[in-house]
């Protein structure tokens, strides 16, 4: 039997865009936010009400300059990670197609990475396993 736990859970969309080269995009983390460093997928936190695709929408526009469309989300697989003060819960959408040129507006480093690149890239422990997924479907 599953042990209860008394962490909350923490609802967080993120997108693996893909460009034409196979490669994928990774935000580095900014200084002031925990797990400043660490490299991530872009999205961020549901609001109240607000589906992921939604978030999504929203978090590329505000954190990366471009427009997606839900149509162009396509759900890939998810994270389910224990941190120490809550239970993160991160489905990971891929994404080929989008409008805008991809500009780091919130002062944010940015890289493309093919996922077998990626090993060496420190990320937050929930983002790792993705990478693999990543691997063997790209």
């Amino acid at each position: 039997m599953a042990r209860k736990e008394n962490r909350p859970i923490l609802f967080v969309a993120a997108v693996a865009l893909v460009d034409t080269d196979g490669r994928v995009l990774l935000a580095q983390r900014p200084e002031g936010k925990s797990m400043a460093g660490l490299w991530e997928f872009p999205g961020g936190k549901l609001g109240p009400g607000e589906t992921p695709e939604a978030c999504l929408i929203r978090e590329l526009k505000e954190e990366l300059g471009i427009d997606v469309t839900a149509s162009c989300l396509g759900p890939f697989t998810f994270a389910s990670h224990a941190y120490e003060d809550f239970h993160l819960l991160m489905p990971l959408y891929l994404c080929r197609v989008w409008e805008g040129i991809v500009t780091g507006r919130e002062g944010q480093a940015l890289k493309w990475l093919r996922p077998r690149d990626m090993d060496d890239t420190p990320m937050p422990p929930a983002d790792i396993p993705l990478v693999a997924m990543l691997r063997d479907y790209l």
